[in-house]
């Protein structure tokens, strides 16, 4: 581990990104051009102490995790991110890996799209990055583990997931879970991580079981759904898809199909930021603005 190399690594990159690119408004009182430590550790999901002993090179090894968080706060491109790994003693993520990474350019995009939810997933379904709208809208599914963070397992095992949307919509979706699925197995037919999954699905619902039995197979492009929502009402959402070359990760942003539901989401986001009173607010945060990606 290359510790003062590390730091000073961190600390650069800390300062070279701007507050506009993570969805933080500057403020009246800013001093610094780049973000503060506190930012960086409430973007990456850790505690402003480790942080500074981080960057002061007073820290153990950190860990794989720890390392991906801040690649992801910092919105380090892969090279970047690939010369973190190596300062901290540890081998860049292989190609398996490093797709359940979200890439650096689709972070990015995560950051341009405003008040409209918009997440990024494997082709796996596991969400790997998520901005603040996408959150408030289906609840903040990155961090998960074992099988609950693929989507699909979730959506055939878990109520509480099916329950974001109308009971109506439920056929049609899950048929496109399990095409979807299906041509993620054509593509990598001996992917033990594939494999695993289908078979732990196909045990764990008869729902699952019937409809891969019947082979339809589809990579989703865009879609339409309405998402439930105790407090504002039905949302009803276009979906569009941005596949990466590879076939390895996606964005998916969604925006409102009509009038109603952009009234509903507006509202849902002004809501979110009346439940955060602004004493206990971080300055300068714009709840209601640009992305904001969990770490």
């Amino acid at each position: 581990m290359q510790r003062q190399q590390l730091a000073d690594f961190l600390r650069r990159r800390r300062g070279a990104v701007r507050p506009s690119m993570v969805g933080i408004a500057p403020g009246p009182r800013r001093r610094l051009a780049g973000l503060r430590r506190e930012e960086v550790a409430g973007l990456a999901g850790m505690s402003t102490d480790y942080v500074t002993r981080l960057e002061q090179g007073r820290s153990s090894q950190p860990s794989v995790q720890v390392l991906a968080a801040l690649a992801r706060a910092l919105r380090l491109t892969d090279d970047e991110r690939d010369h973190l790994f190596h300062l901290a003693g540890h081998q860049p993520p292989l190609a398996d890996s490093a797709s359940r990474l979200a890439r650096a350019g689709l972070i990015r995009m995560l950051d341009l799209v405003g008040n409209n939810p918009a997440m990024v997933l494997s082709d796996l379904g596991e969400v790997l990055a998520q901005n603040q709208a996408s959150i408030l809208l289906t609840g903040n599914n990155t961090g998960l583990s074992g099988d609950s963070r693929y989507v699909a397992y979730r959506f055939f095992t878990d109520p509480a997931l099916r329950d974001l949307h109308p009971h109506a919509e439920w056929e049609r979706h899950a048929r496109q879970q399990v095409a979807d699925l299906r041509a993620v197995a054509g593509r990598r037919p001996d992917d033990p991580a594939v494999t695993g999954l289908v078979k732990r699905l196909q045990q764990a619902s008869p729902d699952f079981r019937r409809l891969w039995a019947e082979h339809e197979v589809a990579v989703r492009r865009a879609d339409r759904k309405t998402f439930v929502n105790s407090r504002v009402g039905p949302i009803t959402m276009d979906c569009e898809t941005l596949v990466t070359p590879d076939l390895r990760q996606q964005l998916l942003v969604l925006t409102p199909a009509d009038e109603d539901s952009q009234e509903r989401l507006a509202l849902l986001l002004v809501l979110a930021w009346e439940a955060f009173p602004v004493e206990h607010e971080p300055e300068g945060f714009d709840f209601t603005g640009n992305a904001h990606v969990t770490g």
